[in-house]
Order: structure tokens, then C-alpha cells, then sequence
């Protein structure tokens, strides 16, 4: 476990309730400060790295915030949020589209054939 320096790159992911798409957020420290580490979307971090049971095992809390901890990326972190992105694609296209009568039937043979 490191303090974060300037260039590291960290992310975090939420969540509204247990029926929601999990939402990556990615940033880049940019400041250090004696204390903290400032992110290039203004996010203030306490540069202090605690263990974290949430998505990595190394995180650091969100200032005043302390229940809201950032990670270092991992390539894995990065995959999850490419597999919740296509999700939440996918969620957003059915949403927004309006499906004729003969789309609606193509995709119901589509379901039953199989």
C-alpha cells in the first residue's frame, strides 16, 4: 500500500441500489497536497490508502467522505467496466426504441425457435 503520486490513475464505481448497472467513473491525479490527492475531475482524496473490501483491496476515501473509496485501475477493473458499458448500451437502446409490428415479430420467431 502507496500514497498516490501525480499521473496514477484510479477509479470508482457506483451503484443505485441493488437492481442498478454498476458505473465506472475514471480519473488521474493531477495535485498533491500534503494530505490529499486532487483528481482532474476536482475529486479531493485522502492520500492515505486503507484496506477496502468493496472492488480492490487498497483504497482511498473520498475527503469528508469516508465511505466512498477510490482504486488504483487494474486491468480487470477496466474489462468490468467495458462488460457494464455494453450492458448499459443495450439497456438504453430498448429503452429509447419504438419496435414496429414486424420487428416485433421477427424477434418474437427469433425467441421461440430456440
Amino acid at each position: 500500500m502507496r500514497p498516490l503520486e501525480v499521473g496514477d490513475k484510479v477509479y470508482n464505481v457506483t451503484q443505485d441500489g441493488f437492481d442498478d448497472f454498476k458505473r465506472y467513473t475514471f480519473s488521474v491525479v493531477v495535485k498533491l497536497t500534503k494530505t490529499l490527492a486532487i483528481l482532474k475531475n476536482d475529486v479531493r482524496l485522502v492520500n492515505d490508502p486503507k484496506p477496502s473490501y468493496i472492488m480492490e483491496d487498497v483504497g482511498y476515501s473520498v475527503y469528508r467522505q469516508r465511505g466512498i473509496h477510490w482504486h488504483l485501475v487494474s486491468l480487470d477493473a477496466i474489462r468490468q467496466a467495458q462488460i457494464e458499458n455494453k450492458k448499459i448500451e443495450a439497456h438504453d437502446w430498448f429503452q429509447h426504441k419504438k419496435f414496429t409490428l414486424k420487428e416485433k415479430q421477427y424477434i418474437y420467431e427469433l425467441f421461440t425457435k430456440n
